[in-house]
């Protein structure tokens, strides 16, 4: 029997449906014994790209009212605080970048899940370097030091090149899964790439 192909979570701590997604992964992977690869990049660049100069969410009214909408009857489906944000999307850059810097340490889904809580649960200000800090300091983690390293020159280009390789990639929002060569697109598909993932070699 083959182990499971290891999953790559492309989330953006602005996006509202990387919230569900960032607070879900971790479980249920551990459940179906999927490894996860935790791949944080920025949205911005992404939209640029396509054309955009703001959130879809914000250039379709309409369909931003639906997402608020949906987002809450799934925050309430999952048991998941939410709170609608003061500011959409709000600048995530600093929380981007201690997530670039911790990607592939053992408190990766933690920070991830704490500033995405503070973001769309809390309505805080994660663009704040004190909010970024409370969070680190609630997870014992050194705060002051980590801040200094994520917005370090090297760990900021890294940021960068990981954007450029969702670009690359193929990536036009989040949360996207990836397997191998194949792409997941959306919350709602978590439990699909799960499935994949797991699927017969």
């Amino acid at each position: 029997m083959s182990s499971p192909q290891p999953v790559e979570v492309w989330f953006e701590f602005a996006s509202s449906y990387s919230y569900l997604a960032v607070m879900r992964v971790e479980a249920a992977a551990r459940a179906a014994g999927v490894p996860l690869q935790w791949r944080p990049f920025l949205l911005g660049p992404v939209f640029l790209s396509l054309g955009w100069n703001d959130s879809p969410f914000n250039i379709y009214p309409p369909k931003g009212r639906y997402m608020w909408r949906d987002m809450a009857r799934l925050a309430a489906k999952y048991d998941i605080p939410f709170r609608l944000p003061s500011q959409f999307p709000r600048n995530a850059l600093l929380a981007a970048q201690v997530a670039c810097l911790g990607q592939t340490q053992p408190w990766i889904a933690a920070f991830a899940r704490a500033a995405m809580r503070a973001n769309f649960g809390e309505d805080r200000d994660i663009g704040q370097p004190e909010v970024i800090a409370d969070i680190l300091t609630a997870l014992a983690l050194p705060a002051d030091t980590l801040i200094a390293e994520a917005q370090a020159d090297d760990n900021a280009q890294a940021l960068q090149r990981q954007t450029e390789q969702a670009t690359a990639l193929g990536i036009f929002g989040a949360p996207t899964f990836l397997v191998g060569g194949e792409m997941f697109w959306g919350n709602d598909r978590l439990e699909d790439t799960l499935a994949w993932a797991c699927r017969p070699a």
